[in-house]
């Protein structure tokens, strides 16, 4: 079963919240973020990527830059702009991608911290491999804080009470934030449970009703944050188990309030072959059907839309190329992969090779199509999304995703809440 406690967060004060709070460090590389904190003070990015606020060339992995990182981090304290809680809370944060909509979806969010014995043990469960020279730059952002600035984003099997009870504060007490994003639209709401009976029934019942979490974004921070606890553990000679560096702070969605988006795939050539052999060659696991030239989204599971020479298609896999029994076996990304990008197009390897390149569907089918019509690409290929079940039938069966098949919007805002190892 799950463990979570509640922790005493460092939080900005009202005023500048919403200046503060910023897109997380991985969704901007250096110039974009220098850009958006340009006149903001503020921004969390002055910590979580702080080689911004260094002369160009900088990277953030410099050790300047780290001592860059425990300055402005400091200094964000001493201003007053992170004021720590004084009791131990949990908290509740609420996000929607369409928030001025009369029917926009709002995901309601626990933070809390988890517990780095259950990454260890896998009761914190991921489905995508993480690479050690990603989790060692976390790691060191983890130790020169003695923080956990930026929340990681988990899912669990949604369990009727704690909806109850989340629903029942977001109806009776105003949010301490409340805000739309100005860089994206996205709405982000936050709330703190300061009753402690609450917070008691709560932490009870994860550790009753919620056999596993789930990663669903921020797998190096996750590893970064347990590993950087594992060291804390094994270097303090008068270790009880109760340290806070024993905890890393995540925000926990009951899985059927969450939207996957669908992460898509452009290709530079078609590996020699004319379009017409191309095609024929993916009639020998498709059945392919010209849609013309109006985009055409995938409607259905082993469904795929392709984008080729200003033309939409349609390619409903056919039976037989796809085992719906494995985890693996049903993910359209896998069968895609096999059929096509491996069989046909010649691409083994989708982590390095160049040929190929993801698309994030938050940006539209439109952005498929501009990057075939600009040359750069020949030919593009829209994905159904993966569902929440399917991801949770993996991280259980010990699997792995092929790379490049979630994709979570939105994203966790940083600097709403943060919880220091102390």
């Amino acid at each position: 079963m799950s463990v979570i406690k509640p922790f005493k967060g460092y939080r900005p004060t009202v005023d500048i919240a919403e200046k503060l709070a910023s897109r997380p460090y991985d969704v901007l590389n250096t110039e974009e973020a220098r850009e958006e904190c340009k006149g903001n003070p503020y921004s969390l990015l002055h910590v979580t990527k702080a080689e911004i606020d260094l002369p160009a060339g900088h990277k953030d992995s410099d050790l300047e830059t780290y001592i860059k990182v425990v300055e402005n981090f400091n200094a964000f304290k001493d201003y007053g702009w992170l004021v720590q809680d004084e009791e131990e809370k949990l908290y509740i944060y609420a996000q929607s991608m369409n928030p001025t909509e009369a029917d926009a979806h709002w995901q309601y969010g626990i933070v809390a911290c988890a517990w780095s014995e259950d990454y260890i043990n896998k009761v914190i469960k991921k489905h995508e491999l993480t690479r050690k020279d990603k989790e060692e730059d976390r790691m060191k952002h983890v130790r020169i804080t003695n923080a956990n600035v930026e929340p990681v984003f988990f899912a669990y099997p949604a369990v009727n009470e704690i909806d109850a009870i989340v629903d029942n504060i977001v109806r009776h007490q105003k949010p301490v934030y409340d805000f739309i994003a100005k860089e994206d639209g996205f709405g982000h709401r936050f709330w703190t449970i300061d009753d402690k009976a609450t917070i008691a029934r709560l932490v009870e019942l994860f550790a009753t009703k919620v056999p596993a979490m789930y990663i669903a974004d921020g797998h190096h921070r996750s590893a970064a944050a347990a590993l950087v606890g594992q060291e804390k553990k094994e270097n303090n000679p008068h270790h009880t188990g109760k340290e806070e560096y024993n905890f890393f702070m995540t925000v926990i969605f009951p899985d059927n309030q969450l939207k996957v988006i669908d992460y898509n795939r452009v290709v530079k050539d078609l590996n020699g072959l004319s379009k017409a052999d191309f095609i024929a060659a993916l009639g020998k696991t498709y059945d392919v059907e010209d849609m013309g030239t109006e985009i055409y989204k995938p409607a259905k599971l082993h469904e795929h839309s392709m984008y080729l020479d200003g033309h939409w298609y349609k390619m409903s896999a056919k039976p037989g190329t796809y085992n719906d029994n494995d985890p693996i076996g049903v993910l359209d990304v896998k069968i895609l992969s096999d059929n096509v990008l491996d069989n046909i197009l010649g691409i083994k390897d989708l982590r390095t090779d160049k040929r190929i390149d993801f698309v994030g569907g938050i940006r539209g089918l439109g952005e498929l199509k501009r990057r075939v019509d600009s040359g750069e690409m020949k030919v593009a290929f829209a994905m159904y999304p993966v569902s929440m079940k399917q991801i949770i039938d993996i991280a259980d069966s010990g699997n792995i995703m092929p790379p490049k098949t979630t994709w979570f919007e939105p994203k966790l805002r940083s600097g709403l809440v943060i919880h220091t190892l102390e």
